[in-house]
């Protein structure tokens, strides 16, 4: 999992003095952003406090020098919540095995109620899929047994299949950019559960196993995940695009319900088709 000073380095070296204005006198330079007393000054802290931040060394961080390094270093607002999160960390949470993740009987009946017109697809705080309706499990994995997220031995996980199963690389034309996206919101997602033992052991695993993945990352990028879109090739329905919204669950916040739209007319035929196929003959079981 990521500590605060690693976070902050690695921001750190993100930023130049030009970026920011800084004027700088020579040309020799030997780090790649702003040297730690740039941004310690800039941010309105002494040196020596600001290294130990990035040692992890310094206790706790108040709200305000938080958020004026956040300022200097140009974070969003989800960025920031970030920095926030990780300074409220112990030095060295102890990891824990979490309970198995449940869905709410009140979402799965919004669920229900999307039929299978909607592909849509209920997801745990670490991307392990808990539910979906044949249209969500047709559209992007129909290759995997429909009845494997009743089960949390055999859940399938979003992340290990993003980036460890070529038939859900090849299904994504914008794969790229969606992987980003996935690490980001997986950042975002150790921070605020930094004693998750499940979740530094699937961070740790695609690391590992994953060099797209450990270099993703390394960029220390972190995002919330809330709408966008994906194109498709399908290998039933050919080429389509969806967007996705996320709905959050009041009686389940560390849920997340994706649903996923039609972007065109043609996807929508695309979808409408694969709605009448999952109903005339529902997925085999494997």
């Amino acid at each position: 999992m990521e500590s605060l000073g690693a976070f902050l380095k690695n921001r750190r070296d993100q930023v130049t003095p030009d970026a920011i204005g800084l004027r700088t006198y020579g040309s020799s330079r030997r780090v790649p952003g702003l040297r730690r007393e740039e941004l310690a000054h800039l941010a309105g802290v002494s040196a020596g406090y600001y290294t130990r931040l990035e040692q992890d060394q310094a206790g706790t961080a108040s709200a305000q020098v938080l958020d004026a390094l956040a300022r200097v270093l140009g974070l969003d607002e989800v960025e920031t919540a970030h920095l926030h999160n990780l300074a409220r960390q112990v030095k060295r949470p102890s990891l824990a095995d979490p309970p198995a993740e449940h869905p709410h009987a009140r979402v799965l009946a919004l669920l229900d109620s999307l039929a299978d017109a909607t592909p849509a697809i209920l997801l745990g705080r670490r991307g392990d899929v808990l539910a979906w309706n044949r249209a969500g499990h047709a559209l992007f994995a129909e290759h995997l047994d429909f009845d494997a997220p009743h089960d949390p031995v055999r859940r399938p996980s979003i992340p290990r299949m993003f980036f460890l199963d070529p038939l859900t690389r090849d299904l994504h034309r914008n794969w790229d950019e969606l992987a980003r996206i996935h690490v980001a919101y997986l950042r975002l997602t150790a921070g605020r559960f930094p004693t998750d033992a499940r979740l530094a052991n699937l961070i740790g695993e695609l690391s590992m196993r994953s060099d797209e993945f450990a270099q993703l990352w390394a960029t220390g990028e972190v995002a919330d995940c809330t709408t966008g879109d994906m194109h498709l090739q399908h290998p039933t329905i050919g080429a389509a695009s969806v967007a996705y919204q996320v709905w959050l669950q009041p009686d389940s916040p560390d849920h997340r319900l994706e649903v996923y739209i039609p972007n065109d007319a043609s996807s929508a035929d695309a979808l409408r088709l694969l709605a009448r196929r999952t109903t005339e003959a529902p997925t085999a079981r494997r």
